[in-house]
Order: structure tokens, then sequence, then C-alpha cells
């Protein structure tokens, strides 16, 4: 039987895994608005590992400000720019 601990393991290097092609994909794109939202992805994915690490004051600060925050200030500042970078 796999332990539970193997279990918690795998995923979080699942998560790290799709955190990096989210990144991959954040730095690539051209169009700005879909980089924040993999960026956006990239940081709920990080938020879950430290809750899987079991760190729930690190997760309850980064979930509103990487996840929420950032986004929402960038997302208006593209707003006020192109939505394509040239």
């Amino acid at each position: 039987m796999v332990e539970a601990s193997l279990i918690v393991l795998g995923v979080m290097a699942l998560f790290a895994l799709s955190s990096t092609i989210a990144t991959y994909l954040a730095i690539t794109e051209r169009n700005l608005v879909k980089a924040v939202l993999y960026s956006a992805i990239q940081s709920t994915l990080y938020a879950l590992i430290y809750y899987l690490l079991m760190a729930p004051d690190i997760v309850l600060v980064y979930v509103p400000v990487s996840v929420g925050l950032y986004p929402a200030i960038v997302l208006m500042l593209i707003k006020k720019t192109e939505k394509e970078e040239s």
C-alpha cells in the first residue's frame, strides 16, 4: 500500500511541474491578459504547495496578494495600455 506521505509528495511534484509550465507560458505569451492569467495559475499552484507543506500562515498571506491583488493591479495597468506586447 502506498503511504500518504508519498501521495502528498507526488501531488506536490505535479503542482511544481505544472507551475513551471505556467511560468513558461506566462513568460512567452504575447497577449498580456493571458500572461497575467498564467501567472495567477502559477501562484495558485504555489499556494497549494505551501498548503501541502503545512504552512497555513504563508498561504493566508500568499493567496490574497499573489492570486487576487497582484493580478487585479496588473490587469488595471494593462487596461490603460495595449493588450498585446509589440
